[in-house]
């Protein structure tokens, strides 16, 4: 070979080499990067454990929690609140009993008809009325005068057509969704107003009261038997249907519990006198904090740029308000460390512009190529052309988000069956097992998008009810998933405190 030979092919070699260094190099920097967003999963999973040994330590704190609830007001982030309903409704209720539902820009009227059975509902009517927007900031007659007439349209609209007289007295449950100091089983104090009310001239006034005179001046003969929450006409839909619900859960867009305590464990309350010796608890649970709640720095930030720093807590780590956000503050951290998502989307940085549903979607996603997880993160968060492993990623994100929540929500149902002597674990003496023990069955009743919609979240949840109580305390303790407990378990509540006089509950 010649010298021209020589020096051509020595460059042919030279350039071969650049090339391969340069793609060498380039996959080295392709896995520096895949390494530093692994490294932020591997950060996410650690900080989001959830093992046995953590969800019973949980557990403990929520029972610890309740009884300091219970013991003074202030004396735990659990608020406790007495609500005054003693008499859960049995199934023997007969007759057509009303539900009112204000929680929000609209109204829900329904109308209930019971057949005297245990699960014997024989019509189920239900009317939606949109509150003109002037109302929300305008005066209590105002508000309820309109709602009062809607309310009286709807009964004659009904009842026009039976046998029911028009100036019969009905029996109404009114399941109002604002903080309200209850009074008795049909009266409370509004607190405040959220969800854009700003009437001024209602705070610290009887909730009921205003009610009560609007359906007066309007004509309909009509009595408020309870003043409820959404939780609390869960558990009363639960109780119709199973004689064994203790309890009651809402897992959605925000979270609560609620259940059936005696009254000489109520210490707060001593000197309140009730028929049945119980009364049902409501928790406000939301707001339930322990040390051994697996905190992560997405949890922190999330809490810190909120409206309501260092409140609700708990339920900023399990309901479905906040679950979407953790998730697109992970991905936003991942996009910060490399560019495996592309550059880094201005969507990605708005604030609850994923939701828990699109998450559940994603994660929920069974095909082969996980083209949901590409279409939403291409429409939503605009975020195009995502290869298939890096979709793969996005799933395992949520997946640790979502099994974390529903693990944590069902420590605290067992925290709640712990405090009642429900766990399995009270009145075991020395040299007897668990398998010795009687187990009652145990009802709770769940309602809430979340459980009910998104089936991961259901499935780790049950799965972790059975990991904290084991299999055979387990499977005495039933999950009955409700449907509208603020409507229909309200006009329940009507019908098994129609017949009780208002001064049932009373102070000694």
């Amino acid at each position: 070979m010649g010298k021209v030979g020589v020096v051509v092919a020595a460059a042919g070699a030279a350039a071969a080499c650049v090339v391969a260094a340069a793609l060498v190099g380039r996959r080295m920097r392709r896995r520096r990067k895949w390494g530093r967003v692994l490294g932020v999963l591997r950060e996410v999973e650690e900080g989001c454990e959830t093992s046995v040994g953590r969800l019973k330590q949980v557990v403990d704190a929520m029972a610890v929690e309740m009884h300091a609830g219970l013991a003074s007001e202030g004396g735990s982030k659990l608020r406790m609140l007495l609500t005054f309903v003693d008499n859960l409704p049995s199934g023997s209720e007969k007759g057509t009993y009303y539900a009112l539902h204000v929680g929000g820009t609209y109204f829900r009227m329904l109308r209930v008809k019971l057949g005297g059975q245990r699960s014997s509902i024989l019509a189920h009517d239900v009317e939606r009325q949109l509150i003109p927007q002037h109302l929300m900031t305008s005066t209590t007659e105002a508000l309820f005068d309109f709602v009062a007439s809607s309310l009286k349209e709807f009964v004659e609209r009904e009842e026009s057509s039976s046998s029911f007289p028009l100036d019969r007295r009905r029996e109404l449950g009114f399941t109002f969704s604002y903080p309200v100091k209850q009074t008795s089983v049909s009266s409370g104090i509004l607190i405040k107003w959220t969800k854009g009310f700003a009437i001024k001239d209602m705070v610290g006034k009887e909730v009921v009261e205003c009610l009560q005179q609007a359906l007066t001046r309007k004509g309909l003969s009509m009595r408020v038997s309870a003043l409820v929450n959404d939780t609390v006409g869960t558990l009363a839909l639960g109780h119709y249907h199973d004689e064994d619900t203790v309890a009651a859960v809402i897992i959605g867009t925000g979270t609560n519990a609620c259940y059936v305590e005696r009254m000489d464990a109520i210490i707060k309350c001593q000197g309140i006198l009730t028929s049945s010796g119980v009364m049902v608890v409501n928790m406000e649970w939301g707001n339930f904090w322990s040390s051994h709640l697996p905190r992560t720095s997405y949890d922190i930030d999330l809490d810190a740029e909120s409206p309501n720093p260092n409140e609700q807590g708990f339920e900023k780590m399990i309901s479905g308000m906040y679950l979407g956000d953790i998730v697109r503050r992970v991905l936003l951290r991942m996009s910060q460390e490399s560019d495996i998502l592309g550059p880094i989307s201005p969507t990605l940085l708005k604030p609850f512009i994923l939701s828990t549903r699109l998450v559940a979607n994603m994660h929920e996603d069974d095909s082969l190529d996980l083209a949901e997880v590409a279409e939403i993160l291409r429409d939503n968060l605009e975020i195009p052309d995502v290869p298939l492993k890096v979709r793969k990623l996005v799933v395992n994100v949520c997946d640790v988000v979502t099994r974390r929540a529903a693990r944590l929500a069902a420590a605290a149902i067992v925290g709640i069956l712990k405090k009642i002597g429900r766990d399995g674990s009270g009145g075991i003496t020395s040299g007897r097992s668990r398998s010795d023990i009687k187990m009652r069955r145990t009802a709770v009743a769940i309602e809430g998008s979340l459980y009910t919609n998104y089936s991961m979240f259901r499935e780790y949840l049950n799965e972790a009810m059975v990991e904290i109580l084991g299999e055979d305390v387990a499977e005495h303790v039933i999950l009955n998933v409700m449907e509208d407990g603020s409507g229909i378990g309200a006009s329940l509540l009507a019908a098994s405190h129609a017949s009780i006089d208002r001064d049932a509950v009373q102070m000694l």
